[in-house]
Parts: structure tokens; sequence; C-alpha cells
């Protein structure tokens, strides 16, 4: 059992099943304890002595039966009842393992970008597959431990020293030095579960950077080096498990010699009193056979107890690392919201200043800048100088002061941020595309969408040719991030997935770089037939991109420094003249290719 704040709900939340569990376990518990008992009576009744006694069960077969029939009664109840038992605690672990990985998915998706930029892929997997498996069986395991070394040992107990409480004190003594091993052991296996646990997020953090980057490693020819690397994180992990291992066999073995040593001590214990009697009574064969399956039964509840300490130290261990994410900030949140039924697509910028988080430098200094509705906007300028930024701050991806940025002449900061990310349709620049069919990832916007609407919008991103060419055509599968595709078909297959959203405000961000020049001017073309009076932003590096739409925007070291359409800027903007001039020189060299 585990106690916390993210887990204690489902102690109500399931209570019949943990209630029924622990009924069907005491009853298992209890009758379990009746078959001492039985083959004590049985093995006294057709003992030696049994022949001389007119009254025993050597003289009285049937006696025999009903004792037989007794313990096949036993028998059923135990087998219903630890089928319960099971079913009910080892169910509910399983139920409540994931629901919190419902719940830490769930918190995933509220978290902010900053989160992700520090704190790696393979920690968070360890989290969820690791950590999540050591509380479910402290929920199942760690229960049925629980009970039964409160009740199956106070049961066994009760028994021994009704039987006989001489060796039941010689069985107890060293029992309770097990329980001090194993909390003395258990305190060093928690430290050395955690180090084994930050050697694991290692290797899975290392294995799962190598898998996405597979073709780098490759086209660098890197194979021995990661394979070296591997083989150096592997073996880190390796001795950590191996260092956890020695201390858990430790404690293993020495419960087993302490609990054999004891075993030894009651036969040869038993054994005198039954030569000698117990107390002036004589200590029958059965008895010592029954004392000795009491003692039996009791030795699980303290080794209950031993494993229980050493799960609960990992169990812990792991539920503090899922309650620190768990209780992770969550940055983007909704206040002082005010209604927006619907948003039209004009934009303002008003005196916009951002910093990351994590960063000391503005990216982006007093930016001002109004988009009407309807208009189809370029934003152009060098790498790092704070385009994609203004993506993420519409997206609401990052919090900024309020009075920067305006929809529709509200403050963004104001209105829901899903309702602002419902009537933005977004290509981003890695163009990420999910393992599943071509006609989901287009339509993923929505839970269902009409097979005229995914061909329409794959008409409209030039990409529908290229997909009828594949054997299942829509219905193809895409591998890991979309690895079936070239990079100018998951570009069009993401302009594809944005279109059919029709948003009312569309972002690409530099989202045409890898097509041709001609497949660009057919989806150019495209656009603006179909985003005729709403409102487009389009990222952009070549020229060629943004020349012919509304409005231009150029951008240097996270400041506009020009404004205009294409002819405007050539004449008043310095850096655009620039830019204009390096692409002309680019496309002659390259034969009419930029």
């Amino acid at each position: 059992m585990i106690f916390g704040k993210n887990v204690n709900r489902y102690y109500y939340k399931y209570f019949f099943f943990f209630l029924f569990g622990l009924l069907a376990l005491l009853a298992v518990n209890w009758f379990q304890l009746e078959i001492p008992r039985i083959c004590g009576e049985i093995l006294d009744g057709i003992g030696d002595d049994a022949v001389l006694n007119p009254d025993s069960l050597f003289h009285h077969p049937e006696g025999i039966k009903i004792l037989m029939l007794e313990l096949a009664g036993i028998a059923l109840i135990m087998f219903i009842g630890r089928f319960t038992w099971r079913y009910c605690i080892f169910g509910v672990a399983a139920r409540i393992e994931a629901d919190i990985r419902s719940d830490m998915f769930a918190h995933s998706l509220k978290l902010s970008n900053a989160y992700y930029k520090h704190h790696k892929t393979g920690a968070l997997m360890a989290l969820f597959t690791n950590d999540l498996q050591v509380i479910r069986q402290a929920f199942g395991s760690g229960t049925v431990m629980a009970i039964d070394a409160i009740f199956l040992g106070s049961f066994a107990l009760y028994k021994m020293f009704s039987t006989n409480w001489i060796l039941s004190c010689f069985s107890i003594i060293p029992m309770i030095l097990i329980a001090v091993i194993s909390v003395l052991v258990g305190r060093v296996l928690k430290e050395k579960f955690r180090i084994r646990q930050e050697a694991y997020e290692t290797l899975s953090d290392f294995a799962q950077e190598n898998f996405s980057g597979l073709a780098v490693v490759k086209a660098f020819v890197k194979e021995v080096h990661e394979i070296r690397h591997f083989d150096k994180i592997n073996e880190e992990n390796r001795l950590k498990n191996i260092d956890y291992v020695k201390y858990a066999t430790l404690l293993n073995v020495l419960l087993t010699l302490i609990i054999s040593s004891i075993f030894a001590l009651l036969f040869a214990g038993g054994s005198y009193f039954v030569i000698h009697g117990f107390m002036g009574k004589p200590f029958r064969v059965g008895q010592m056979w029954e004392f000795v399956g009491y003692f039996d039964a009791v030795v699980w509840p303290f080794m209950a107890v031993a494993q229980l300490i050493n799960m609960r130290a990992q169990a812990n261990a792991s539920l503090k690392r899922v309650d620190e994410y768990l209780a992770e900030p969550i940055d983007i949140v909704d206040r002082d919201v005010i209604d927006v039924d619907h948003i039209n697509g004009s934009i303002e910028f008003r005196h916009l200043n951002f910093t990351y988080p994590d960063g000391s430098n503005t990216v982006l200094s007093d930016i001002t800048l109004a988009i009407p509705e309807g208009t189809m906007v370029g934003i152009i300028g060098k790498t790092g100088c704070g385009k994609t930024t203004i993506v993420d701050l519409l997206l609401r991806t990052y919090n900024i002061e309020e009075k920067q940025i305006f929809i529709d002449g509200k403050d963004i900061m104001h209105i829901p941020y899903k309702r602002v990310r419902e009537n933005i349709g977004y290509v981003p620049q890695d163009n990420f595309l999910f393992s599943d069919t071509i006609a989901n990832n287009i339509a993923f916007a929505y839970e269902s969408s009409d097979e005229e609407s995914i061909v329409m919008a794959a008409k409209f991103a030039d990409v529908h040719s290229n997909i009828e060419e594949f054997q299942e055509k829509y219905n193809t599968i895409l591998g890991e991030r979309g690895v079936t595709l070239s990079g100018g078909q998951k570009q069009r297959v993401s302009i594809a997935r944005a279109i059919i959203k029709d948003p009312a405000i569309l972002i690409f961000d530099d989202s045409v770089s890898a097509v041709d020049t001609k497949t660009e001017e057919t989806i150019l073309r495209n656009l603006k037939k179909l985003r005729e009076g709403k409102t487009t932003l389009m990222i952009a590096h070549r020229i060629s991109t943004v020349e012919t739409l509304d409005m231009i925007v150029v951008m240097d070291e996270g400041k506009i420094v020009g404004v205009g359409k294409h002819e405007e800027l050539l004449k008043g903007c310095p850096l655009y003249q620039e830019m204009v001039h390096l692409q002309s020189l680019e496309k002659e060299i390259n034969g009419g290719e930029i």
C-alpha cells in the first residue's frame, strides 16, 4: 500500500474492489490455517498410539472421510477466494496505473514548451513506464503483503502460541531479527533504486535520440562512435542494476538462512517435546506437525514485512517523481477571460517585447504592426530574427504582458487560449506527421472528416497526385514522424492538414522551403483563391514566397525594419534590397532555382 496526494483518491474511487478483495483475502488467510490442524488430526489418528485408542481415526475410517471432505471444502473456498482477491486487488492496481498514466498524459499536453526544453524524452518515458509499474506493484502486491503481514501473521501467531508457547517464543525472537535486517537493508535499497532509475533514464534518452536522429548518424558515419557511447551507458546501467540486485539478493539470502535455521530448531525442539512431553502433558507428533504448519504460515507475513519495506521504499521514490511531474505548474492558463463567439482574423501588435522564460536577451523588441482582416502577410528576415517567436506568441504557447497582442481588437491574454488555437491553422517548420494514415494526418483537426474534404485539401496543397501513387493511396500508413514521405511531401501534407481546418487565421512557418518553385507557385495560387477574405501569415526565407502578397514585414534582430509591398520595400528597405539581390545572384548561379 502507498499513500500520497495524487493516489489517495483511488482508495475511495475503487473502495468496493478493495473491500471485496480484502474480505476474500481474509477468508483465505483464515481457512488456510485449518489445514495444519486437520493434517495433525489425521497424523495422530493413524499413528502407532492410535491402534490402542478405540476412539481414534484408526478404528473409525469414516472420520478420515469427513476430514478429507473438510480439506476439499477448504481447497474450494481458497480457490474462489484467491481468484476473487487477485481479480479485485491486482485488477484495481492495473486500473490505478492506467488512471495515473492518463492523468500524466493529460498533464503533459498542458505543459508549456519551456518545460520540454529542459526535460528529455527518455526521462519522461521512464516516468510513464518503470515508475508507474513500481506504483502498480505497491497497490497490488503491496496491499496483499500488508494484509497478510497483519492478519495472517496474527492468526498464525495466535494458533502457534495456543499449541506450544515455548516453541513460539523460540521461533519469534529470530523473526524479529528479520524485521531489523529488512529495515536496515531497505534504506540502502531505496538509494540504490533511485540511482538505478537515473541510469535507466540516461539509457532511454540516449537510445531515443539515436532512433530519432538515425539518418544524421548514418550521414556522418558515426555508427561506431554511437555504438561505443551506447555500450558505455549500457554498461553503467548494468552496473547500477547489479549493485541494486546485490543488496536485494543479500537480504533474501539472510532471510532464507534465518528461516531455515528456525525450522531446524523447531524440529529439534518439537522432537524433544514429543519424547518428554510438554508442561506435564503429552505432545503428539500431530501437534508438532500442526505447529510447524502454523510457523510455515507465519513465515510469509514476516517475509512480506521485509519485502513490503523494500517495495514501499521503491514506490515512494517513484511516487515522489510522479508527484513532482504532476506538480509542474501549467503556465498557459486563462485569466479574466472575455466571451468571444467568433474570430474574424484582424491582428495587432502594440509595442510587443518578449524574452523567453529561460533567456536574458530580448527576442522581440517594440513590435508594432496592424494586420487587417483578410490580409495575406509575408514575414521575412534572417535566421534568428524572431519570426517564429511571433507565431508562438499568437498560438499562446508562451505568456506575454497584457495589451501587447490583439485579435479583433481584443487582448489575446483575455481570449480563451483554446478559442484562439481553434481559429488558427498552423503549418510548423518541422512538418511533424503522426504514424497514421495520410487521410487521418490531413484530417487531424477533426474527429472525423469526409473523404471529399480530405482530397480537396490535398489538391490545394498540390500533393494529391503524389498520394495517388502509393499503393494504399490515402490509407497509406506513414512511418514515425512521416518518414515514408519526402521532405516536400511532408510539407504539403502539413499544409493540407491546416487548409482543411479553414481557420480565420492561417500561419505558414517557412512551410514551402522544401518544394520547388513551380510547386510553390501552385500552392500560393491555390491559397489566394481559397483564403480570399481571410488572414494568412507566411514566414519565409525566399523572396519568391512573399513578393506577391498584400503586405511584407521585414525583420532584423527582433525588430521590424520594413513594412509594405514588394515594390515599396525595394525602394525604401536596405535589408530587403540586399536579400533580393543575394537571392537573385543565387538563382542565376543555380540556373533559375533557389
